[in-house]
């Protein structure tokens, strides 16, 4: 099986970082030339986080979702699309050249099953966003990663709330969710249920799985996850910041290795090709650092710099 590794939104190497515009900076500029260079320059940005991605052979990437400042602030009203062609064009045209694997993981404020209708209306706007800048990049196999959210009145009404907000959206953006498991709330089987409602594929977080265990032993659930999917499974992986109970569930700066180890021994027993999202502090570092760890600690078989058998 073939193992291909990614991280997430910014580069540590590179050093740098997306510029923000805040809503209440903008009604105090009254500028709308500040915000089209930012947004300028976060997509020039963005071009050279997948340059450098290609020329050190990284095949999978998530895209920060602050990309495009206010983009879903109506009372912004910019059009994000026209006056950037070219720069979408070009973003195209680098995510093809390896055949770069790109996603989206909306914020926290993104609560499809929430129980207030404001909400709901928002990350339903926070859905669109990302939907169509998946669009302007033309990505193969476009996704959005989800959790499943409030918990609010018990697992049973939220889980319907899911489920009746997600047939309420577009049909092309019910296409291109799909839903992982978090810390605190709703586990794997929690996952696999709503799935098997909505038929929608389901990314396993390995440490969210370890702060929020299923009754049933992972190995047993493997197979149903990979079921869910019609491109290769997408996991996340992390290490927890510390032991301690109050710091477990924060990211480590780096990946432990005898930890991805004891994942590769459970996810190789099925031998279907899979992306593992690095989520780490040091992202990029993090991420190298594991691979020089796996060369040194293990016999997988690398074929590229982020790419392995097992």
């Amino acid at each position: 099986m073939k193992i291909r590794l990614g991280y997430a939104c910014i580069s540590e190497t590179l050093n740098s970082n997306y510029k923000t515009y805040t809503y209440s900076n903008f009604i105090k500029d009254k500028n709308k030339k500040k915000l089209e260079d930012i947004i300028t320059s976060n997509l020039f940005h963005l071009q050279e986080l997948l340059k450098y991605n290609n020329k050190n052979n990284i095949h999978f990437f998530r895209i920060s979702s602050n990309l495009i400042p206010l983009a879903t602030k109506k009372e912004v009203n910019i059009n994000y699309y026209t006056k950037y062609k070219s720069n979408y064009l070009e973003l195209e045209q680098e995510i093809k050249k390896n055949n770069m694997r790109v996603d989206f993981h909306p914020s926290e404020y993104c609560v499809l099953n929430s129980t207030k209708k404001e909400v709901v209306e928002q990350s339903i706007d926070i859905l669109k966003y990302h939907y169509n800048l998946l669009c302007y990049l033309k990505v193969e196999n476009p996704l959005l990663v989800l959790h499943i959210g409030s918990k609010e009145f018990g697992k049973g009404k939220s889980l319907t709330r899911f489920v009746n907000n997600f047939k309420k959206l577009p049909k092309n953006i019910q296409k291109v969710i799909a839903i992982e498991n978090d810390d605190k709330s709703f586990n794997i089987e929690d996952c696999i249920n709503l799935s098997k409602k909505i038929d929608i594929p389901i990314i396993l977080d390995y440490h969210h799985h370890t702060c929020n265990p299923s009754r049933q032993n992972i190995k047993e659930l493997l197979p149903q996850i990979l079921k869910t999917w019609k491109t290769t499974p997408k996991m996340h992986f992390s290490s927890p910041k510390s032991k301690l109970k109050k710091e477990y569930r924060s990211h480590n700066d780096y990946i432990n290795i005898d930890e991805f180890m004891l994942f590769l021994n459970l996810i190789k027993k099925e031998q279907v090709d899979i992306d593992i999202m690095i989520e780490a502090k040091k992202k990029d570092e993090a991420l190298f650092r594991l691979v020089r760890e796996l060369k040194y600690k293990s016999d997988v078989i690398f074929l590229d710099e982020t790419t392995f058998v097992v």
